[in-house]
Formats: structure tokens, sequence, C-alpha cells
């Protein structure tokens, strides 16, 4: 019932995205699984293009990444709009097309096999009222930038309280208490949806370069820096050719990949580096990007 009440280029790219599997037909695995990783990053920035982000003067920091360590040159959003990239990022499902769904999902998921593997995770979110809260609010925290506040494993449950404002995240890298997994979510004039890239690249330059300089991030850490999907008018493969990056100790120096990726690979990533054999959707049959790793 769902589907019939969402505007028609809404659905129109949804079932595109569905009926090809995400967005473009993906072989099957391929045989580099990533090194292990002692910690998980990752940052999720919103709605350019690849050519907008990659060599744009407004933006020196990023690019300083992108030159070091690993880009990869051919990856593409699963979807338009943002809520069902941000799903593909944590169930390896679409889920729902709607920025504005505030139903639960109840589809296997990240926490899920995270919390069977015995693995923590936190999801650390920029203008977040306070610990717990699952809701959006005002103009700078977006719910559906938030995934983890949509399942069943979290609502309710004291998984919420792993759901925190990111300020926690200076803390708990001085205090040696991070998770396995994060899952940074820059408010929403930090993320390039609603301020600049430049502004973007001011914060990733502010808050992620110490977290990168960390003893705990040169132990063996592993961040990766993605694009949630392209201009609306980009529908290559459905959600638009966008920047990702693989950032750390573990990353050849200066890679870039040619190879088809989408946001399913990037949650198989996740998880096979920190351990977890079990993928969500269709991260089980997508890529893997062993590549980047030395």
């Amino acid at each position: 019932m769902l589907l019939r009440r969402l505007a028609a280029p809404v659905l129109a790219v949804f079932i595109a995205s569905t009926s090809c599997g995400g967005g473009g037909a993906l072989s099957s695995p391929l045989s580099s699984p990533p090194p292990a990783s002692a910690h998980v990053f990752l940052v999720v920035e919103e709605n350019h293009s690849y050519s907008q982000v990659i060599g744009n003067s407004s933006m020196p920091y990023l690019n300083g990444l992108a030159s070091k360590y690993g880009l990869a040159t051919q990856y593409y959003a699963d979807v338009h709009p943002s809520i069902g990239n941000y799903f593909m990022l944590t169930t390896g499902q679409i889920e729902n097309p709607n920025d504005a769904f505030s139903g639960t999902v109840t589809d296997d998921n990240i926490v899920r096999e995270l919390t069977k593997a015995n693995k923590t995770w936190h999801s650390y979110a920029e203008s977040l009222p306070g610990t717990g809260y699952l809701g959006g609010g005002g103009n700078l925290n977006k719910k559906h930038h938030n995934p983890f506040a949509y399942f069943s494993d979290v609502i309710g449950t004291a998984q919420a309280n792993n759901i925190v404002p990111f300020s926690q995240l200076s803390s708990d890298l001085s205090a040696g208490t991070l998770p396995d997994f994060s899952f940074i979510i820059p408010n929403a004039l930090n993320d390039a949806h609603d301020g600049t890239l430049a502004a973007a690249d001011q914060w990733l330059s502010a808050h992620i370069d110490p977290l990168i300089k960390s003893s705990s991030f040169q132990n063996g850490g592993l961040l990766i820096i993605v694009f949630d999907e392209s201009v609306l008018s980009d529908v290559s493969h459905v959600g638009g050719h966008v920047a990702m990056l693989a950032i750390g100790p573990q990353v050849k120096n200066g890679f870039q990949s040619t190879t088809f990726f989408q946001h399913q690979s990037t949650l198989r990533l996740v998880m096979s580096t920190l351990g977890v054999t079990a993928f969500p959707g269709l991260a089980a049959a997508a890529p893997d990007m062993g590549e980047f790793f030395k």
C-alpha cells in the first residue's frame, strides 16, 4: 500500500533499483577479503556527485586523503533519495524509498550481526538531543540519516543507548573506549546536505583528522568516507556516481580502484574486516573490497 502513495518519480527509482539488485548486477564476491581491523569508522556525506567532490579545490582535506589512501573511482549509490542508501549500508536492502518513512525495519541488519558476533557499536550523531534519542529534530538532526533508529533490534531495547551525541566520540577516543564499529553522522550543515562542500571539508579536518592521527586508529583502524547519493539528475546505476574513500594504515598508498562497487560492498567490508561472517541482504553477494589493502 505504501508504494501506491509514493510520488511517481520516487516509485520509478525504487522499482528500477530493486529490479536490478540494488542498482547494478553484482558478480560473486571476489576472493580477496580485507585484513582484520581493530576499529572501523564509517562517515556518510550527502548528495554530491563524484565529479563535484574529487578534484574540488574547496575540499583540500578530503582530496588529500583520497590521494594518500584508497579511492573507489567507480562507486555508485543504490537509489534516490537518501534513506534507501543508508539502509543499504546497514541492512543490505533499500527497505523503503521514502525519506519520510516512520516504520520499523525488522530485516537482518548490522546491529543484529554485530551483536551475535559480540562486537560493539555506536552511532555518533551530531546535533542529537541525547543518548538513545530515536527521532529527528529541527533542521540539523535528520532521522533518515540515522538508520539505526529504525531497527527493531534497537527500538525499545538497551541497544538504543548506543545511539549517542557526536561529542561522545572524542571522549571515547581519549578514554580508550571506542566500540568496534562507529557510524559517524555529521549534522545537515556539516555533511553537505544543507551546507557547502567547503564546510563539510572543514568539519572533516577538524573532527576526523584527530581520529586518524590517534594511536587507536593507527594501530589497525579503518575509516570509510562515502557519499550517500549523487545529485538527483545523476541516475547512473540509479543512485549516481559518488566518492568513496578507504583510509587506514593497512590501505594501499595512493590506490585507485576501477572496480564497480555499491553500498552493499561497503557493508560487506565493514562486517568482514571486523571478523563477522554473516552479511545482511545484498552484502552476502557483493564483491569484497580487499583490493584496497596492502
